[in-house]
């Protein structure tokens, strides 16, 4: 079968991608992948630096080693011992590791919103020099990178790019760092983020708030009229998404350190107007039995064995009186009983707060192989005493034989069904959607399985006579009988030949 293309995969985010991969040599990806990203960064804030630096030299005024007039701008300073063309210079020598890394200490000095923030590790033996030295020629000489708002979106669509590959190459590990841009777009699509304060407890790499602020310059939106506010776990990640948010433009409040959201939110006192998470799925061994009297817990204290439905309560804890969430949970959460989840879904479902339920198709994470939905709830919901549930477990395309993805086509049609949704106008679509009341919900034990309420697509009447079609079919099931017997026979003497009998 053949490949088709990723619908996030471009010409120069491929080039650099397989440039950096060379890169690798024995190091593990987990490793390889902050000497790339951090590359990457240190490339787009010293061609920012040099595009105001050449304006306020054109100014004539002496301005240009001033640092404040950067730093009013938001443009990151860089000094002149770490600027693009000494590392540039310096490419093919021996000493490039130590050039690198020197540049990323002097920046870290002169920028305290990057203290402690980028890769310092360029310098290692394990790292082929002379490869090193290819990719800052192919960040140099291949394209302009120092043009305003393309070269800030190339760079970060690049970043982007790399990321997904890194999760590719990490599997299961990748799930603390990446979720799949066609789930963060249809989060994203549906909550329509326009204005607010933006919440991400567990932000991995950043990826909510990217998307966050795509859809508003779709939209010819206000970056500026949204706030950013996450944290993180993993030190590393944290570092990630500052880069991948800086790179971008978007100033963020990710907390003072790296913590675990349970034990030490970062954002105490926040109420924000949207909430998008993709919080660990399942995850055991939190800490349930030191929260046991947690103010987060109003709807029933979670089971210390899954993590699903403190992540969920900790979200809405941090709602606004018209915040909105949308998350992605495994979907045992949909119905387990187990441990008081259902009690605590039943509450949640009883304080009106749920206002749609998507089961999403497999194969959309490099990660896991667990069926996941998202959940979106709403303490301001048009639709009162109503869920809508989407069935989209059909929807999307392989893009290899391994990953699946949403499609542009299915990302807007689940976002325009909770728009008719919200508006009044939306009509039962066997087999992909049903408005339910919270009463039909109480008579299914309040399990929210989308299959439940949807029902099965009608099939079209294909002309073909019940009676004629029954003998068809049993005709071609009782051919495939008979050749399985064939061929368990013939397996059982190739076995025989060989010593090994089958009883």
């Amino acid at each position: 079968m053949a490949k088709k293309q990723s619908t996030t995969e471009l010409g120069f985010e491929a080039q650099m991608w397989k440039a950096a991969d060379v890169l690798r040599g024995n190091i593990d990806a987990s490793e390889y992948k902050n000497v790339v990203l951090g590359l990457i960064f240190l490339k787009y804030i010293s061609d920012r630096f040099e595009e105001k630096y050449t304006e306020l030299l054109d100014e004539g005024d002496g301005f240009e080693e001033d640092k404040d007039e950067y730093t009013a701008d938001n443009i990151f300073f860089v000094p002149r011992e770490a600027r693009w063309s000494r590392i540039a210079g310096d490419a093919h020598n021996p000493t490039i590791g130590v050039t690198i890394d020197d540049a990323m200490r002097l920046i870290e000095q002169e920028n305290p919103r990057l203290k402690g923030v980028l890769p310092k590790n360029f310098a290692r033996p394990e790292l082929d020099k002379r490869r090193l030295g290819d990719v800052v020629d192919l960040f140099t000489n291949s394209i302009s990178l120092s043009s305003g708002d393309d070269s800030r979106d190339l760079l970060g669509r690049t970043y982007e790019y790399c990321l997904r590959m890194f999760a590719e190459k990490e599997g299961k590990n990748a799930g603390e760092f990446y979720t799949p841009g066609c789930i963060v777009r249809t989060i994203v699509e549906v909550l329509q983020p326009y204005k607010g304060r933006v919440y991400d407890p567990a932000c991995g790499s950043g990826g909510m708030f990217v998307q966050s602020a795509k859809f508003i310059k779709r939209h010819q939106g206000n970056l500026q009229k949204i706030s950013i506010y996450g944290q993180d776990a993993n030190a590393t990640t944290r570092k990630m998404a500052i880069m991948n948010l800086a790179i971008r433009g978007i100033e963020a409040n990710l907390g003072d350190h790296a913590a675990d959201t349970f034990f030490d939110d970062q954002h105490p006192t926040l109420k924000a107007d949207y909430v998008m998470a993709n919080p660990p799925f399942n995850l055991s061994d939190w800490g349930a039995e030191k929260l046991q009297e947690d103010v987060r817990w109003r709807y029933g204290i979670p089971p210390a064995g899954n993590a699903n439905f403190a992540w969920l309560q900790h979200m809405i804890h941090h709602l606004s009186p018209v915040g909105k969430i949308g998350m992605v949970l495994a979907n045992g959460a949909l119905s387990s009983q187990s441990g008081g989840e259902g009690t605590i879904r039943e509450n949640i479902l009883k304080a009106d707060l749920v206002e749609g339920i998507v089961a999403l198709p497999s194969q959309l994470f490099y990660t896991t192989g667990i069926p996941v939905s998202l959940w979106f709830l709403n303490r301001d919901k048009k639709q009162k005493g109503k869920v809508l549930f989407i069935d989209a477990r059909n929807m999307g395309e392989m893009v290899n034989r391994r990953l699946r993805e949403l499609t542009e086509a299915d990302i807007i049609k689940i976002a325009n069904t909770f728009s008719k949704f919200d508006e009044g106008t939306l009509e039962d679509e066997k087999g992909y959607c049903a408005v339910k009341t919270l009463d039909e919900v109480a008579k299914q034990d309040y399990i929210l399985t989308p299959g439940r309420y949807v029902g099965i697509a009608e099939q079209e009447d294909d002309g073909e006579p019940f009676a004629e079609k029954m003998l068809r079919l049993t005709t071609e099931l009782g051919d495939l009988f008979t050749e399985s017997h064939r061929l368990e026979e013939e397996i059982r003497k190739q076995l025989a030949s060989i010593g090994y009998n089958i009883k």
